[in-house]
C-alpha cells in the first residue's frame, strides 16, 4: 500500500544560513533557560539542514559522495553549534559557548539550488539530538573515533555523537539503492581525505534501524570491505530493537553481534523530572507523576468500553502524557522540534480563539501544553445524529481554508494521489477496479489543480476526534498537525476535509449538501464539486491503505482486529463510489 511519504525543501542555500543566522541572534537576547537551549537545538537542526542540502548536492553532481571545501567548512561550523547544543544541555541550559564565526561560509561558493528533507525523528517520533551525545558519552568510545553519520538526519545526528565523543572526525555518507537493499561505494577509511589513526574505530550514526535496516548494513558492509574489523564499529540507532522484517539475512544475523549505543526517551527526556520540570512554569505545582496515553492509552480515559475503542497506529501516536498540577489536568504532546514545532504554538492559539479547539499554554522544547478538558465527552454516533453538527463543522473547515492556506509545494499533487488511489485500490481490490480510476486524466486533473486552494486541512474528521461540551459545543482534537504528517497527503484543498466529514461522521446528502454551502460562506469561495468527486475515491483508498498497513505491523490482535474492520469500511464504501 502507498501511505507514507517524505516533505522535501528546494532552494536557495543561503536561505537556510540567513534562517540559523537569524536563530543565533534570537539565542543572544535571551536569558539562560530551557527556551534559550531550544532556539539554539532549533537553530542546529536548521544548519543540520543545510549540511545535507551541500552534501547531496555533491553527490548528485558527481553520482557518488564527493568532498568539497563547501562541506568541510559547512560541517565545521555544524560541529561548533553541536558541542554549543551539548554544554547548554549539560549544565543544565545555563551555560551556551560563543556561537561559531559564519564568516568562512559566506565567502564559500555554495549550490545554487539545494534540497532539505525534514527529518521524521525530530517532527514526529520525539528524537532528541542531545540524546546522541548522551549515549556517545556514556559508550566508552574514545575522542579519535570516526563517526559517520547516514543523511539525512544522520548529519546533525552525527555531529552529536562527535561532540559526546570529543572526536573531531565527521563524515556523512548517502547509501544509494533500493530502500531494503541500499549500498555503499566510497572509501570509508580516509574521512574525509583527513590522514589519521583509526586505532578508536567507527561510529555509524542514524535513526532507525527501521523496516530493513538497509542503511547501516550498507555503512557495516563498506566498513568491512575496506578492512575494518566488526569489532572496530559501533552503531548509534535511535533504538534497541534489530531490524524489521525486510532485513537481508546477513544483516539481521550480523546485528546482535554489533555494539550498539541508545540514550532512550525515558531516559533524557522524563529522567528525573525532566519535562515536568520544563513545563512547570506554565502548569503551577505538579500535583501528581505524569501519566503516558501515547500509543492509545487516552482511550482508557474516555470511559467506553474497549468494543467501543476506535482503532489507533500505536506506533505512529505522537508522545502524549497526561499531567495533573495546578488543580487542572494537561495535556503534555511533543509537537516536533525546530521551526515547524514553533509554528504549531500560533496555530493551536488561533484555533482556540474562535472556540474550535481546547485552550493551550505553551510550547516547551518539543511539546505542545494545553488544558485537559475534562467536562467533555466524545462525539458518539450511536446517540446523536451528525447532521446535528454540520453548522459548526463547517465554521471551522471555513475558517481552517479562510486562515490555513498555503503554497502548491506542501502536499502530493493530485496526479500522486491518483496514482496512490490506483495502486491501493489494485492492491486491495483488484486491476479492474483501480481501472474505474482511469478517466481522471492529466489534462482533467490539471484543471482541477488549477481550481484548487492548497490549506493546512485538518486530515482527521473520525468522530473520535470531537469533543462534545455540556453546553453542546464541539471542540476539534488534535487540530495542529495531520497536514504535515509522515504520510503523503500533506496540504490539501479543504475539500480534503469535507469529503472526510461526509464519508467519517457519516453525513446524510442534505447533511453534505449543508456543510458545503456553510464551508463556501465562510471560506468566501465555493467548493468545487468537480475536486470533492475526485478526492473521494483518493481519501477512501488513503484510509484503507493506511488502516492495511497499520493491521499489518500491529502488536496487539486487538488492536490488528480493529484496524482490519476499519479497512474493510473503507473497501466497502471505495467499491460504492468506484461503481458510480
Amino acid at each position: 500500500m502507498l501511505v507514507y511519504g517524505k516533505s522535501n525543501w528546494t532552494g536557495d542555500p543561503n536561505h537556510k544560513l540567513d534562517t540559523v543566522v537569524a536563530l543565533l541572534r534570537e539565542m543572544a537576547d535571551e536569558p539562560p533557560g530551557l527556551a534559550r537551549h531550544g532556539t539554539l537545538v532549533t537553530a542546529f537542526i536548521v544548519a543540520g539542514e543545510f549540511v545535507q542540502g551541500i552534501a547531496d548536492a555533491a553527490f548528485s553532481e558527481h553520482g557518488h559522495d564527493a568532498t568539497s571545501s563547501a562541506q568541510d567548512a559547512s560541517s565545521l561550523f555544524l560541529m561548533r553549534l553541536a558541542r554549543m547544543v551539548w554544554a547548554s544541555w549539560r549544565t543544565g541550559f545555563e551555560r551556551a559557548l560563543d556561537a561559531p564565526d559564519m564568516t568562512p561560509l559566506a565567502a564559500l561558493k555554495l549550490p545554487d539550488r539545494i534540497t532539505t528533507r525534514w527529518a521524521e525523528g525530530f517532527a514526529f517520533y520525539a528524537l532528541y539530538p542531545e540524546s546522541y551525545a548522551i549515549a556517545a558519552a556514556r559508550s566508552g568510545l574514545g575522542p579519535g573515533t570516526n563517526v559517520i553519520g547516514i543523511r539525512s538526519i544522520g548529519v546533525p545526528l552525527g555531529a552529536m555523537v562527535a561532540s559526546g565523543l570529543g572526536s573531531e572526525r565527521l563524515l556523512t555518507v548517502r547509501p544509494s539503492g533500493h530502500p531494503f537493499r541500499r549500498r555503499v561505494s566510497n572509501d570509508l577509511t580516509d574521512l574525509q581525505g583527513r590522514p589519521g589513526p583509526h586505532q578508536d574505530g567507527f561510529a555509524i550514526v542514524d535513526e532507525g534501524p527501521g523496516l530493513s535496516g538497509s542503511s547501516f548494513g550498507a555503512v557495516i558492509d563498506r566498513l568491512c570491505a575496506c578492512g575494518v574489523a566488526e569489532d572496530r564499529i559501533a552503531l548509534f540507532p535511535s533504538h534497541p530493537g534489530a531490524p524489521g522484517a525486510h532485513a537481508e539475512e546477513r544483516h539481521r544475523a550480523r546485528w546482535p553481534r554489533m555494539r550498539c549505543h541508545v540514550a532512550r526517551f525515558e531516559d533524557v527526556v522524563l529522567a528525573r523530572g525532566g519535562l515536568t520540570s520544563w513545563v512547570a512554569d506554565l502548569v503551577g505545582p505538579v500535583e501528581s507523576p505524569l501519566v503516558e496515553i501515547s500509543g492509545g492509552s487516552w482511550r482508557t480515559l474516555q470511559g467506553r468500553d474497549t468494543d467501543a475503542w476506535p482503532p489507533v497506529n500505536a506506533q505512529q501516536e505522537k508522545r502524549k502524557f497526561l499531567l495533573r498540577a495546578g488543580g487542572s489536568a494537561w495535556l503534555i504532546k511533543f509537537a516536533g522540534l525546530g521551526l515547524p514545532g514553533r509554528t504549531k504554538l500560533d496555530r493551536a492559539r488561533a484555533l482556540n480563539a474562535q472556540g474550535f479547539s481546547p485552550p493551550v499554554s505553551g510550547y516547551r522544547h518539543g511539546f505542545i501544553i494545553e488544558r485537559w478538558m475534562e467536562d467533555v465527552r466524545p462525539l458518539d454516533l450511536c446517540r446523536v445524529a451528525p447532521d446535528t453538527y454540520i453548522d459548526q463543522i463547517g465554521r471551522y473547515l471555513g475558517f481552517r481554508a479562510r486562515c490555513f492556506a498555503c503554497g502548491p509545494d506542501r502536499g502530493a499533487s493530485l496526479g500522486d494521489l491518483l496514482a496512490m488511489a490506483r495502486h491501493n485500490v489494485g492492491e486491495a481490490l483488484g486491476s479492474d477496479w483501480a481501472g474505474r480510476l482511469d478517466s481522471w486524466t492529466a489534462d482533467r486533473l490539471a484543471v482541477l489543480a488549477e481550481r484548487s486552494h492548497p490549506t493546512e486541512i485538518d486530515g482527521r474528521m473520525q468522530p473520535w476526534e470531537f469533543l462534545l461540551k455540556p453546553d453542546g459545543r464541539l471542540l476539534k482534537c488534535d487540530a495542529l498537525d495531520h497536514h504535515a504528517a509522515h504520510d503523503l497527503v500533506g496540504c490539501q484543498d479543504i475539500a480534503w476535509d469535507i469529503v472526510g466529514a461526509c464519508v467519517e461522521l457519516p453525513l446524510s446528502s442534505a447533511g453534505q449538501a449543508r456543510l458545503m454551502a456553510i464551508v463556501a460562506q465562510e471560506a468566501g469561495r465555493p467548493v468545487d464539486r468537480e475536486l470533492l468527486a475526485f478526492l473521494t475515491p483518493c481519501y477512501l483508498a488513503f484510509q484503507l491503505g493506511a488502516a492495511a498497513m497499520a493491521a499489518d505491523a500491529a502488536y496487539d490482535l486487538d488492536e490488528g482486529g480493529r484496524l482490519r474492520r476499519s479497512g474493510a469500511r473503507y473497501a466497502a464504501q471505495l467499491q460504492n463510489v468506484l461503481r458510480r
